[in-house]
């Protein structure tokens, strides 16, 4: 199988690179290191292309900007691609106010370059496109809810899995950022059920793992951990600290790709996040990491919280599960944080 990865250099693409790799496929990433030009330094990600360079048998790097037509056409006229895996993403909800014009570019126009490629030129290739669940905007945070200690939660029982793919994604407060992966979801959920394009769309929640490259505008749990052991500051932005997210492995997220592989819908819709089970608070993170990591996190509340955030946001898997029952959430939240802790710290001894 051949296999192409957009954001190959990403959390993602990079966990999917590694494992169609380690499984005998041949494997095509595309990754001309934008996360550079949208977050400096911190974002570049040429360290994980080197890791992946260097640990890898069968992988090919191209630095391909997907808003070039023209190049992303070519590539796919010199492979036939099976399977297409598009992370590729300007995937800040604050910083897209302050590129406009490029993070439409990158989320909308990149996406439909990648879509119809596939349907010139391998119509009959899987496409997992990964969305977010920053297209619902703030319509989550209509749903009642409860102010607990260190977090808020749900009010009624019938919202205790939490957000489901019914969730309204228009007449909502999105950010640019929102609106652009909004435009790219509709657009492949189109080209699957009118084409009949074996494409499946997933709405990301927290997303991380120890390939992250965080930042304070992208990357809770890794920006987290890096602050915390690098003795900086960590702002939060609002709602007490008290905001939640749903967190899930990079490399489950791969997984729920592959079931998708196996057993492809065109143009269906889920939800991906770690469910109720790895939830967690801003509050709750930071007793998670300075448990973990032995170090005090040295934090300050900023009153205004990010414009359409979620108050509260977790994943309901319900529907993830009821397709592919084959797969389950296999790393925990305090996995999570027990590998995150001992991938920075190992980077931190390489640096020195």
């Amino acid at each position: 199988m051949k296999v192409l990865i957009t954001g190959s250099s990403g959390l993602i693409g990079s966990e999917a690179v590694e494992y169609y790799d380690r499984t005998g496929h041949q494997v095509i990433g595309v990754d001309n290191n934008m996360r550079a030009t949208f977050f400096g330094t911190q974002g570049d990600t040429l360290w994980n292309l080197k890791r992946l360079q260097d640990g890898t048998s069968q992988f090919e790097h191209h630095s391909i900007d997907i808003r070039d037509r023209e190049g992303v056409f070519e590539l796919f006229q010199a492979h036939t691609f099976d399977l297409i895996i598009h992370c590729a993403a300007q995937p800040s909800h604050d910083k897209a106010c302050q590129i406009p014009l490029l993070d439409f570019e990158v989320n909308a126009l990149g996406t439909v370059n990648l879509l119809e490629a596939t349907r010139q030129f391998c119509p009959e290739a899987v496409f997992i496109h990964m969305s977010t669940n920053k297209v619902y905007g703030d319509s989550p945070n209509e749903i009642p809810r409860v102010e607990l200690e260190k977090r808020y939660d749900y009010a009624n029982p019938e919202d205790f899995h939490g957000v489901a793919e019914t969730c309204r994604i228009d007449r909502t407060l999105h950010s640019l950022f929102g609106a652009s992966k909004t435009a790219a979801d509709v657009v492949a959920q189109e080209y699957g059920r009118y084409f009949g394009m074996k494409v499946g769309v997933f709405r990301g929640g927290c997303l991380t793992g120890p390939s992250h490259s965080g930042v304070e505008l992208h990357g809770f749990l890794s920006y987290l951990v890096k602050v915390a052991l690098t003795g900086r500051t960590y702002k939060v932005f609002g709602y007490k600290g008290k905001q939640v997210r749903d967190n899930i492995h990079s490399y489950d997220v791969i997984q729920a790709f592959e079931a998708f592989r196996r057993n492809p819908r065109p143009g269906e819709v889920y939800n991906l996040g770690g469910g109720r089970e790895n939830s967690v608070s801003m509050m709750e993170a930071f007793d998670w990491v300075e448990s973990i990591s032995g170090r005090k996190v040295d934090w300050v509340y900023v009153e205004d919280n990010r414009i359409g955030d979620h108050i509260c946001y977790i994943s309901d898997l319900r529907k993830l599960k009821s397709h592919f029952p084959e797969w389950s959430i296999t790393r925990s939240l305090s996995d999570i944080f027990e590998e995150m802790v001992a991938a920075e710290i190992d980077r931190l001894a390489v640096a020195v």
